[in-house]
């Protein structure tokens, strides 16, 4: 397939509203050619609605779309020059696999034997070319998304846009075509937004991810970023998991049971405040002093993830900790167990009490 380079494409302080609903305050993003850009958040945060104004399928009340220099926020939909692929494939069951690929250049006036050409030259892009012949009927779940895929790439569109399109798929089959999806997108050098609500899918695929809340982008950054820096309660508890620990900022620390902890923003005010700590932040330990303390507790569940294991330790008081560690370590703390906790210095953020059911 013949590379384009990627435009820029920015959204500027776009406003959306249905009724009294705020779907998108104000709104900047800006992507960079090439670059894929994705979209986190919870159901109703504006992550859809942006893809939608991007692609012309809905009109902002304020604010504007530029694509590669131009002020497209009227264009309609059609002449945006943009690929679309949505969760559902919405093949022609009719039509045989290229024919699929083929139909938006038919619709371009393209003749029939460049429409074959170029459709059978992107089916191999996607790795489907062997399939051109078949139904939708005859391909599995996965090949009819990469068709669907396929068919937004044939356009040679200025922009890629994908919402939620590994959602109707299972997990192995998901994982295998997001990597797929990163390769096409890699190799052809085109702009993408992609639009999910699974962090694994947007930490993995994305050069940047926005994490959005309440129709604003709360942080954009590298997916590392995002995880290890998380710039806000809300972040850090909606990408990952995190435990909430009682403790008191003191001096540019935190102290969490009895445990002095860096925090990222160090000129927090002075008082007590909820310690946002990654389960991998924490390790167990069976020797040594094991009486009653702030950090000792039992062991009360092991979850096996694979090659990972997150193990529940309860501290009394009503109060659990997650500790995620290789599942060779977690091995050695079966439930019922007494532990001792510790935890890693690294910087951690804080939530007070009063913003915590906010940001929940």
């Amino acid at each position: 397939m013949a590379e384009r380079a990627g435009v820029e494409v920015r959204l500027e302080n776009l406003q959306r509203r249905y009724g009294p609903v705020t779907a998108l305050n104000d709104l900047s993003l800006t992507i960079a050619p090439g670059e894929l850009v994705a979209l986190l958040g919870p159901s109703g945060c504006g992550k859809t609605t942006a893809l939608r104004l991007l692609a012309g399928l809905e009109q902002a009340d304020g604010g504007r779309v530029v694509i590669g220099g131009a002020d497209v926020t009227t264009v309609p939909a059609n002449k945006r020059d943009v690929g679309m692929v949505f969760q559902a494939y919405s093949l022609f069951p009719h039509m045989v696999a290229w024919e699929n690929v083929a139909f938006g250049l038919q619709m371009r006036k393209v003749g029939a034997a460049e429409r074959k050409r170029r459709a059978l030259e992107v089916l191999d892009l996607v790795g489907l070319a062997p399939y051109a012949n078949r139904y939708a009927t005859q391909l599995s779940g996965g090949q009819q998304q990469r068709v669907a895929l396929a068919r937004a790439l044939a356009i040679r569109p200025k922009v890629l846009l994908l919402d939620e399109p590994l959602s109707a798929l299972d997990a192995k089959v998901r994982s295998r075509l997001r990597d797929e999806i990163r390769r096409v997108q890699l190799e052809v050098g085109i702009t993408t937004l992609f639009v999910t609500h699974d962090q694994e899918e947007a930490l993995a695929i994305a050069d940047r991810v926005g994490v959005m809340n309440a129709g604003h982008l709360e942080q954009l950054g590298p997916p590392t970023l995002v995880y290890t820096r998380p710039a806000t309660p809300f972040v850090a508890e909606f990408v990952g998991l995190t435990n909430r620990l009682s403790g008191e900022v003191k001096s540019g620390m935190v102290e969490v049971r009895g445990t002095q902890l860096p925090l990222v923003q160090p000129n927090e005010p002075q008082g007590p405040a909820i310690a946002l700590v990654r389960p991998e932040a924490v390790s167990l330990a069976t020797d040594g002093n094991l009486a009653d303390g702030p950090l000792v507790g039992t062991v009360i569940a092991v979850a096996f993830l694979g090659a990972t294991s997150r193990v529940t330790v309860d501290l009394g008081g009503g109060v659990t900790v997650l500790a995620q560690m290789p599942t060779s370590a977690a091995a050695g703390h079966p439930a019922g167990t007494r532990v001792r906790l510790a935890l890693r210095d690294d910087p951690v953020l804080i939530a007070r009490e009063e913003k915590a059911s906010v940001d929940a």
